[in-house]
Parts: C-alpha cells; sequence; structure tokens
C-alpha cells in the first residue's frame, strides 16, 4: 500500500510539474502588447539644449488607451505625461516629461521611472528604465596648458590638461565660441589644440582659451566657472631679435618654427634653408638693415647694424 501511495505522489508530482513548464513556455510565446520601447537615460529640464525632456517611445500590439506617468525609485506618482491618449497598433508614438512634477514646479534631482497603463488591456507596465534627472552643472577643478608658447604647424599642437569634479565631455572656447569638445567623459584627462579655428589656422598672437565641462545630462559649467589658459601662437621666430656686427663678417641667428623650409631675405641676398640654424654674411656697406624670415605667409623681422670695419 505504501509503494502505491508513493509511486502515486510522484507521479502527481511530475503532472504538476510538466503543467508548470507547458504552463511557462505557453506565457514565454505570449508576446508583450507594449512593444519598440525607448526611453532617454538623461535629462536636465534647465540645460536649453536637446536633453531638456526625457522622451517615452512606445509600440502598442493592439490598439488602446494609454496613460504614461513618471513615478520615483518608491513608486510615487510624480507627473502624468499622458491621461487616456488612444493609440493605433504597431504606430509609434513619443511621450515627453520636461522634469516638471503635476504642481508646475521641478522634480528635485534623482532617479524616475515610467509607468504605462493600458485601459483595454487592463494592466499597468512598470518599466525598468533609469531616467536620471541631473539639473547640477560639473564643476572645473584646474586647468593647464603645460607649454604657453605653440609654433603651430602639421602635426603641432598644445595640450590642455584638466580636472573636473565628475566625469564629463571637456569644452574648450575661444572668446563665446566653441572650439573643442572632447568626446571621452573623464574626470581628468587632455585635449589638444593645434591653433586652429574651424579647421583654419589663426594668425599668430596671444589667445586666451577658457575649458568647461559639459556632463551627459547636457548642463555645462558656466561661463565665470571656466577655468582660462593663455597660449602664444606663433609661427616662426628668430634670435636675437637685434644683431650687431661687422661689415661683410658671418653672424648666425636661431630659427624656431614647425614649417621644413623657411626663406629670408636681407639686402639684395635672400635664399630658402631649413634647420634651426641661419648662417649669414652682413653687407660690406654699414647702416641698418631687416632681416626678413618667413614660412607660409607668416614673417618676423631682425634689426641687423652693421658698422664699419
Amino acid at each position: 500500500m505504501q509503494r502505491v501511495l508513493t509511486t502515486v505522489t510522484l507521479l502527481g508530482l511530475l503532472v504538476a510539474t510538466a503543467a508548470a513548464f507547458a504552463i511557462t513556455e505557453h506565457l514565454k510565446l505570449i508576446k508583450s502588447p507594449v512593444f519598440g520601447t525607448l526611453v532617454s537615460k538623461e535629462l536636465s529640464p534647465v540645460c536649453k539644449c536637446a536633453t531638456d525632456k526625457a522622451t517615452i517611445r512606445i509600440r502598442l500590439r493592439h490598439s488602446d488607451h494609454v496613460t504614461v506617468t513618471i513615478v520615483d525609485t518608491g513608486g510615487r506618482k510624480i507627473a502624468t505625461i499622458a491621461s487616456g491618449e488612444h493609440m493605433e497598433a504597431r504606430r509609434p508614438k513619443s511621450f515627453f516629461w520636461h522634469g516638471r512634477t503635476n504642481a508646475g514646479g521641478l522634480a528635485p534631482d534623482g532617479v524616475y521611472y515610467p509607468w504605462v497603463h493600458l485601459a483595454h488591456a487592463r494592466h499597468t507596465f512598470r518599466f525598468t528604465n533609469r531616467i536620471v534627472l541631473d539639473t547640477k552643472a560639473p564643476t572645473v577643478l584646474s586647468a593647464s596648458g603645460g607649454k604657453t608658447v605653440l609654433f603651430a604647424g602639421p602635426g603641432r599642437s598644445i595640450a590642455l590638461h584638466y580636472d573636473f569634479g565628475e566625469q564629463a565631455n571637456p569644452v574648450v572656447y575661444l572668446d563665446s565660441r566653441q572650439i573643442i569638445r572632447g568626446r571621452a567623459q573623464r574626470e581628468r584627462d587632455k585635449v589638444k589644440w593645434a591653433g586652429t579655428l574651424n579647421g583654419r589656422p589663426l594668425p599668430a598672437g596671444t589667445y586666451v582659451l577658457s575649458i568647461g565641462a559639459r556632463d551627459s545630462a547636457g548642463n555645462e559649467t558656466p561661463v565665470a566657472d571656466r577655468k582660462r589658459i593663455t597660449v602664444d601662437l606663433r609661427y616662426i621666430e628668430v634670435t636675437p631679435q637685434r644683431v650687431v656686427t661687422r661689415a661683410g663678417k658671418r653672424f648666425t641667428v636661431k630659427i624656431e618654427t614647425a614649417a621644413s623650409r623657411y626663406t629670408w631675405r636681407l639686402s639684395r641676398q635672400h635664399g630658402s634653408k631649413r634647420g634651426r640654424l641661419l648662417h649669414l654674411r652682413a653687407p660690406t656697406t654699414p647702416g641698418t638693415y631687416r632681416l626678413v624670415v618667413a614660412e607660409h605667409g607668416n614673417a618676423t623681422t631682425v634689426l641687423v647694424r652693421v658698422r664699419a670695419r
């Protein structure tokens, strides 16, 4: 009798297990009424940018009336962004949350979730997609240019080092114009500037760059809080700037440039040369002359005073 009971019990367990498995597999084959979901990960209602709102885009397998609410981590309703709106089957529709509560004020910074209720289906889908609301601008702790002089040219640039209070994209400005936006989001790193604006070389001179940060929510460091770096942009330099020599005597000047070749002119003499040292012979007639050294239209001048022998 005991064996019979044991056998019946085992058969019952097997039948129950098989039934549960069949039900589970059947449920797996039932497709969700909501599909094609796309939910923004972050927003900043104060950034005045593309991420100043969160987008919740869905599709329905069957036409229905939709109510979309935003809840906090405790499941408390913060805002209703759609109430009983009709949606056609398989036609995508987007709903937008601008970071405000039902009362009209800004919601506190934090994590929120979208819930979608279908009236006909009588079911609320509680999405696990996180929407992070962030209104705090990233801070720039420090910024430096290492070298303050840039001899611009092919392959030449200056490294702009930065240290942020959080992971963010570096943004470099010249006056009020954005000239660089780094792709990597890091707390500290560097970006390089080649002395250009919109891909074109800038004239030689002194430029004040400012470095700010932009986080993934779109918040940017305020203008007053950006760190400034002064860069002296040059193309060619000759030292010394003044030469005193005797008529007909040889003298040497030092050339600093990123160009592979430069030209020079002194009185009736002229030529083209490579290298950092330029050896010349002074004119035979005493007087004051100008030595002009140039590369690609950028020139610098040295006064050469020639005395009698």
